[in-house]
């Protein structure tokens, strides 16, 4: 649900939506946002070489712009300096243009732009 608004505007299923979350749960990489009742978001990441790897952050739409989406990443930026790693790495799809404001706003630089997988990708890092 949290990609569903980006399916009209990118023309197709947005990468995240296509994952199989059974198989990323088994390897221990997704970590769920909840209140005391309620599913609020997930952040997929994993560490690579030196660095921590922010493969997917979803908030479901009715808990979008209540911050639930900074504190996932607040929580991998952490994981990442506990275990002294450098770098904190993402992407997301150009067209998911609020997205990209978020992560500037949060220190994220960006550092290319590619085409990957039939998808335009913004990649962005954010040194520790």
């Amino acid at each position: 649900m949290a990609y569903s608004i980006y399916i009209e505007r990118m023309g197709k299923k947005p990468a995240p939506m296509l994952s199989d979350y059974s198989k990323l749960i088994e390897k221990n990489v997704v970590y769920i946002a909840t209140n005391s009742e309620e599913f609020m978001g997930l952040i997929v990441f994993f560490s690579k070489r030196n660095c921590l790897l922010i493969e997917n952050v979803a908030v479901h739409p009715d808990f979008q712009g209540r911050g639930v989406g900074r504190k996932l990443i607040e929580f991998a930026l952490n994981f990442a300096k506990k275990a002294s790693l450098q770098e904190v790495h993402l992407y997301t799809n150009e067209l998911m243009t609020e997205n990209i404001r978020c992560y500037l706003r949060l220190g994220f630089v960006e550092v290319e732009r590619r085409l990957e997988d039939g998808y335009r990708r913004v990649y962005l890092v954010k040194p520790l």
